[in-house]
């Protein structure tokens, strides 16, 4: 059987695999169209999020048997096309969803604790200790969108700080236990100091976090995303952080992020201003979608797939 891989994967995935027996092709360089072109002369494909696998390279996969992600989010594959033709979608979030809960753990105590402001005044010769003056976790609400591998994950880590953790997933039903207690989304409006978003990013959750739903909140909050960018509109983010309806912000993901999540798109020069709202703010944290990218999950995801890849054959 052949493999094509179209994006770099760690070396555990494709020496494992020739070692079972398959033939893998690494062509990380291969345009699109040479993708295209040559998928019908493969049985499995290993992507990042190099491309879209869409209806139409789907089409031209006539002998292909499954599809596997090094990662967790699967919105760049048709998965219900991909299905309806007998192709198996894998992905890997078990591998990563310590790395993000630890990201976002990270995240929200450096906001907290003006970790990133305070950092850079010492190395300027600057020592204000009243200025940064922080904030405890303890005894607050946080709140969860997404009870699946990351969400819990991030539960998990949670529990050492003295705070009630809710968790609402749509999708999800009796999941209350030692981390979280399950509730609806009116609960978490009604309670929550943090909220963390954990969901895939689908028409359902595309601007999911508007000005709309940002104001359903009760209270203040501050808000933590290593989701998807444009689960979140940036627009009514900034407009609700200089209201103080959100008192801070931890961002891995933004919704300029081009496909490949490897550079901004040219969309950011239409939002500019919002953009530099969020670069110059001492209210948030960020990073470059990296929330999962670690050396320890970039070998997990390889070995989960070889798994799973190792069950259909």
């Amino acid at each position: 059987m052949k493999i094509l891989f179209v994006d770099s994967t760690h070396p555990y995935l494709h020496q494992e695999l020739i070692r079972l027996g398959f033939q893998c092709d690494l062509n990380y360089q291969w345009s699109k169209a040479e993708i295209e072109n040559n998928i019908h002369l493969y049985d499995g494909v290993i992507i990042r999020s190099k491309i879209k696998f869409t209806k139409q390279i789907i089409d031209k996969a006539t002998g292909l048997k499954f599809i596997a992600r090094v990662g967790a989010g699967m919105e760049n594959i048709d998965v219900a096309y991909a299905e309806s033709k007998g192709i198996k979608c894998l992905h890997a979030p078990e591998g990563n969803r310590d790395a993000v809960a630890e990201h976002a753990m990270a995240m929200l105590l450096s906001l907290f604790n003006n970790i990133c402001k305070a950092d850079k005044e010492v190395r300027e010769g600057k020592w204000l200790r009243e200025e940064n003056r922080g904030v405890e976790l303890s005894g607050k609400t946080v709140g969860i969108i997404g009870y699946g591998n990351m969400g819990s994950a991030f539960a998990q880590r949670l529990k050492g700080f003295n705070v009630k953790v809710l968790a609402y997933d749509k999708y999800k039903k009796n999941y209350s236990g030692d981390f979280v207690i399950e509730a609806s989304l009116e609960k978490i409006f009604e309670e929550s100091d943090v909220l963390s978003l954990h969901i895939p990013f689908t028409d359902e959750t595309n601007y999911m976090v508007n000005d709309d739903f940002i104001n359903k909140f009760k209270k203040s909050f501050y808000l933590i995303n290593t989701a998807r960018g444009k689960v979140v509109k940036t627009d009514d983010l900034v407009k609700n952080m200089i209201s103080g309806k959100i008192l801070g912000a931890c961002l891995d993901v933004l919704e300029y992020e081009d496909v490949s999540f490897e550079k901004m798109n040219s969309t950011i020069s239409n939002q500019q201003s919002t953009f530099n709202y969020l670069l110059q703010s001492n209210r948030t944290i960020l990073t470059p979608h990296i929330a999962g990218w670690t050396k320890e999950s970039n070998e997990k995801m390889a070995k989960i797939l070889v798994e799973k890849i190792k069950k259909l054959f």
